[in-house]
């Protein structure tokens, strides 16, 4: 079963940006438009945890990347 595309209109990202998520159905995963971050979706439930969310500002921090670097 797939997530309700109304549900999909009003999700959006947990972190204060509140920027929409793109939903990727055969991945089974919600992405930020705006800082990349990837979260799960489980038995067709979003988890919009940041604590379990790939990517993002967190993961370019602990490679020692940042976007700000030239």
């Amino acid at each position: 079963m797939a997530l309700d595309p109304q549900l999909l209109e009003i999700l959006a990202c947990p972190d204060t940006h509140h920027a929409p998520l793109d939903y990727d159905a055969r991945a089974q995963t919600l992405t930020c438009t705006e800082c990349g971050r990837i979260f799960e979706v489980r038995d067709d439930v979003p988890v919009l945890l940041l604590d379990e969310a790939r990517g993002g500002p967190a993961a370019e921090d602990a490679r020692g990347g940042s976007a700000t670097q030239p």
